[in-house]
């Protein structure tokens, strides 16, 4: 897919944030379409179906969280890529954020040219992921990396991207330990950063869906998937 034909939602209420992001990713050759709160957001995203949708946090009418809980249940918009922009750092935020489903956290203040360099190592993931072909079968479950697809004891599950990443790495070898800075560097590459708990919250989801001895934590090092 090429850049002009990629669109990006960018979603805040702060008129310089549309403004100047807004404008640097225009300048890269993407399509940019720009919303000041939660409620437009969906409303716009539901028309237009972006790749990829950069989203505030604290917005009036509806937030940036809620409004990226509404997102992921809508079909038509489950392949899009959606990362919150936000002076909240807060553990807390960043917790809430992935429990609605996003697949990445980049906090404010943001250089325009590091912001459109993250951009691209997202989009040039969810590229990676359109190109698979290949599926696997441990058991009841199921991976479907083409379609990507999970099914669990003959129900399809629906996961966020960066879940279904995780868990795709994990299954991909059962028993093996991934350390936690490879897992980091495949699932979320070396140009975004995240934090630490990133991958805990992640793997706490992935227990509530797929079960909890399916995973296992191996202090200090990292997580296996047990079969």
């Amino acid at each position: 897919m090429n850049k002009k034909d990629t669109t990006i939602l960018l979603v805040d209420d702060e008129p310089d944030i549309l403004e100047i992001v807004g404008y640097n990713l225009t300048d890269e050759g993407y399509k940019v379409v720009t919303a000041e709160n939660g409620l437009e957001a969906i409303k716009k995203a539901k028309k237009i179906k972006p790749q990829l949708i950069i989203l505030d946090v604290m917005m009036p009418e509806m937030d940036g969280i809620e409004a990226c809980e509404k997102i992921r249940k809508l079909p038509d918009l489950e392949d899009t890529v959606i990362t919150f922009l936000t002076a909240r750092g807060e553990d807390y935020s960043q917790v809430a954020g992935f429990d609605a489903g996003a697949d990445d956290y980049i906090t404010k203040p943001i250089r325009p040219k590091v912001l459109v360099s993250k951009v691209k190592a997202l989009l040039r993931r969810f590229k990676k992921e359109e190109g698979g072909s290949d599926s696997l079968k441990i058991g009841e479950l199921i991976i479907n990396r083409d379609e990507y697809k999970v099914i669990h004891n003959k129900k399809e599950l629906i996961l966020p991207r960066k879940e279904f990443e995780l868990l795709s790495l994990l299954a991909s070898k059962p028993g093996k330990v991934f350390k936690r800075e490879d897992i980091l560097h495949q699932v979320w590459g070396e140009e975004v950063i995240v934090g630490g708990r990133t991958i805990d919250v992640h793997i706490r989801k992935l227990r509530e869906k797929i079960g909890d001895d399916s995973f296992k934590t191996i202090k200090g090092v990292g997580y296996k998937f047990v079969v």
